[in-house]
């Protein structure tokens, strides 16, 4: 199989501690990802990630260029990070990437949205991904506002569609979660909801999958890594098999 496109799930933390009239600073860089890449990695499938900072001058701007990738997943990055490019800071006419992905996935590629922060609308609202070109062939809509949810007390996936391929030797119960982005279901017959979670707001899709064109979309609207994924679910035995088959799918290998 083709390697993996990851588009975002880095960050930069920056403290101050102040002791007094002395303060001093400290940065670090941290990639939740980690435990992603090794699941996908033991079902061999690999990753190369351009982390949220380098989109702007990395992220491809051709089909040519996505060519190499078997899926794009964007994950915990915005769609401000996709649609700057060096060209528009500079005053001139560029690509609209997130256009690019639709026509991507219209021709036959592959594409995936993982929940997070900074995800579909996103905790403050500041993902921006309602309304546009990726939203369009995505298999959920996003809200107006901010959609992230906290959840400590944990929400129980349910799953509605046992045979799918997706969660073939997926193991059950599939472990709890502590937040999501609050989505909905998109009604259209190429779109499937494969896992739910009931919350005082109803019912709320957790993994979609669609049909575009030619091609594949598929929406988990929780992490892929740490904190909405609890410690349970990523020392989990199906953790590993069911990313891996989020990939397969996509890429129509199962």
């Amino acid at each position: 199989m083709k390697p993996v496109l990851l588009a975002g799930e880095t960050f930069h933390v920056t403290s101050f501690a102040a002791k007094g009239y002395e303060v001093g600073a400290s940065s670090r860089y941290s990639n939740g990802a980690e435990r992603y890449i090794k699941g996908l990695a033991a079902h061999d499938i690999a990753v190369v990630q351009i982390g949220g900072e380098r989109c702007e001058s990395e992220f491809p701007t051709t089909i040519e260029a996505l060519a190499p990738y078997s899926t794009v997943v964007l994950s915990d990055v915005g769609a401000l990070s996709l649609l700057y490019t060096p060209q528009t800071r500079a005053g001139r006419r560029s690509v609209n990437r997130l256009a690019l992905l639709r026509e991507w996935v219209e021709r036959g590629g592959a594409l995936m949205m993982a929940g997070g922060y900074c995800s579909f609308q996103g905790i403050d609202g500041l993902a921006m991904f309602r309304g546009t070109d990726v939203e369009e062939c995505l298999p959920i809509e996003c809200f107006p506002g901010p959609d992230g949810m906290e959840a400590p007390e944990g929400l129980d996936p349910v799953v509605d569609e046992i045979d799918h391929p997706i969660l073939a030797g997926v193991p059950s119960p599939i472990p709890y979660v502590l937040g999501m982005n609050r989505v909905a279901a998109r009604a259209s017959t190429d779109t499937k909801t494969l896992i739910r979670c009931g919350h005082r707001h109803g019912q709320m899709p957790l993994l979609s999958v669609r049909d575009y064109g030619a091609g594949r979309s598929l929406a988990w609207m929780t992490d892929i890594g740490p904190h909405w994924l609890s410690e349970d679910f990523m020392q989990w035995s199906g953790y590993d098999l069911l990313m891996a088959n989020m990939i397969r799918w996509l890429a129509r290998e199962i």
